[in-house]
């Protein structure tokens, strides 16, 4: 990718959680997660300004995100949709009134969710420059052996390939005329995002077939997502593995906590057993 030009980024900031662990972080929102005495929200927007490789910041989220979002630096805050992929059309959209026509160099826009407490510059910009300049969609796989490395001990769902066990970084470099012409496709992606079956079944009964014989490849994928989306797709790999931890879960929180040198609350069950 070009240096010399700024990408805009897009933060979808309207994940919620619920009960114990919702009240043990003291919020619902999961940009505003505290970890290392700043928001995860925060957090991921000194990263990406860390890069010195970005330029427009566009935040899409409930009104609580509001002071975390001006304390990071963001250009603007949107108000939140009904689902992710409304919020991700909401913040393109305003890029795109803001350009008018646009400027060629700067269509790609970067996207990141805003619950990936390691996030740092490097496995940004190591990641932005690793993109194919002819991709209209380009995502980070992140093999489990890194994975582990970097995250000993952690959780994490990885797809078995003939070459390799993989799972999906958390960030996307997107044309946002190719994301537009493919909402409905992007919709369904994101309603069986938890399943690695209901992603097979989005690429076809062939697929599943190969995918439990593992026959598989990463370019396997990458070729039918573009005959499916009629767009260039490239799946970046030797990306960083900070990319790929995201807080789903109160243990992803825990182990995020420990890590950044935060104390995490006792876990219910803890509090339950010295009772």
């Amino acid at each position: 990718m070009n240096a010399d030009v700024g990408v805009d980024v897009v933060l979808p900031a309207g994940g919620r959680i619920g009960g114990d662990f919702a009240a043990d972080v003291g919020t619902e929102v999961k940009a505003l997660i505290r970890l290392g005495g700043r928001t995860v929200l925060e957090r991921t927007i000194e990263a990406l300004r860390g890069t010195g490789r970005v330029g427009r910041v566009v935040v899409v989220g409930p009104d609580a995100v509001r002071e975390a979002a001006a304390a990071g630096r963001a250009d603007v805050v949107l108000p939140e949709g009904r689902s992710g992929p409304e919020n991700l059309f909401r913040g393109l959209g305003w890029l795109r009134e803001a350009d008018g026509a646009g400027d060629p160099a700067r269509r790609r826009v970067l996207l990141v969710p805003t619950d990936l407490p390691f996030l740092t510059p490097e496995a940004i910009a190591g990641f932005l420059d690793g993109c194919p300049e002819d991709a209209d969609i380009v995502l980070p796989v992140i093999e489990r052996a890194a994975f582990e490395a970097r995250f000993p001990g952690s959780a994490n769902t990885y797809v078995a390939l003939r070459d390799g066990a993989w799972t999906l970084g958390c960030a996307f470099l997107v044309d946002p005329d190719a994301l537009e012409r493919n909402r409905l496709s992007l919709d369904r992606a994101f309603e069986a995002r938890k399943s690695q079956w209901a992603m097979a079944r989005l690429l076809g009964p062939r697929f599943v077939v190969r995918f439990l014989l593992k026959r598989l490849v990463v370019t396997d994928i990458e070729r039918r997502c573009e005959e499916i989306l009629h767009c260039r797709a490239a799946a970046l790999r030797g990306c960083s593995a900070d990319l790929a931890f995201d807080i789903d879960a109160h243990t992803d929180y825990r182990y995020a906590a420990e890590r950044l040198t935060d104390t995490p609350p006792p876990h219910p069950a803890d509090r339950r057993a010295a009772l």
